[in-house]
């Protein structure tokens, strides 16, 4: 399911140039976009739930999402009505089809997150990734089988991908195309193309969309690219296919 002649595009958070962030509207919305699936954020709540939402820290009720019960979470409407949704919720609502990119925010949330995977049977179309090591060693000690994918946001990290890969059985490397910020294109391919060639997939995501677009730059990559994370699906789907 996590191979195609083209590159996945996954809505970054749903489909959030759009609709509020991380909610089980902007991944409905993504999915009817075009998207081939989503990537979510989870961490574990103080009552023992895995939830969906991106920062640690709620403003709207003045708590680190570690130090809040779900019911309070819960109260929080995040706009369109929509509210925090759990982990259970979107598999609950998510089309069979689709893929799903859980990134753990929480190393806490590692183990509650693998038993919902069992119990919805949808390994196949997980992939779980994380900028932390601990979290992706913790997934790898209790499935030896799930997709995992090792997030960077620092070039320190590039040299240790092997052995990491190694370590972890990694699927995929994930960078940000804001790197185009700070590193030119010729070296940017090289990377990518390094990490193909250690045998993982390639995939980009980004903070700043507008990268993508810039100079064509998803259509200088997209055959070294095997999945971009995007917050526009619409956008993407119509550049690239």
């Amino acid at each position: 399911m996590w191979s195609k002649n083209r590159p996945i595009i996954l809505g970054h958070r749903g489909f959030m140039s759009k609709y509020p962030e991380n909610s089980i509207l902007a991944f409905l919305e993504a999915i009817k976009a075009g998207a081939d699936g989503i990537e979510l954020d989870v961490w574990l709540t103080q009552d023992g739930e895995v939830v969906v939402y991106h920062d640690e820290y709620i403003a709207a009720i003045g708590k680190r999402i570690k130090n809040a019960s779900l019911k309070e979470i819960k109260s929080i409407n995040i706009g369109m009505d929509q509210g925090i949704p759990t982990l259970r919720e979107i598999f609950e609502s998510m089309p069979k089809n689709s893929l799903i990119n859980v990134e753990i925010k929480d190393v806490d949330a590692v183990e509650k997150t693998l038993k919902l995977i069992d119990e919805f049977k949808i390994e196949e179309r997980i992939m779980i990734s994380s900028f932390l090591i601990e979290s992706l060693r913790k997934v790898r000690e209790r499935n030896k089988e799930i997709k995992i994918g090792l997030l960077v946001n620092d070039e320190d990290i590039i040299p240790e991908i092997p052995e990491l890969a190694k370590e972890l059985s990694l699927y995929s490397v994930n960078l940000p195309i804001d790197a185009l910020k700070f590193f030119p294109m010729d070296m940017f391919v090289n990377t990518l193309k390094q990490i193909r060639n250690w045998g993982l997939k390639v995939a980009l995501w980004a903070d700043d969309d507008s990268l993508y677009y810039r100079d064509d730059n998803i259509l200088h990559l997209k055959d070294i690219v095997d999945i971009v994370i995007t917050n526009d699906v619409q956008r993407m789907r119509n550049y690239l296919l």
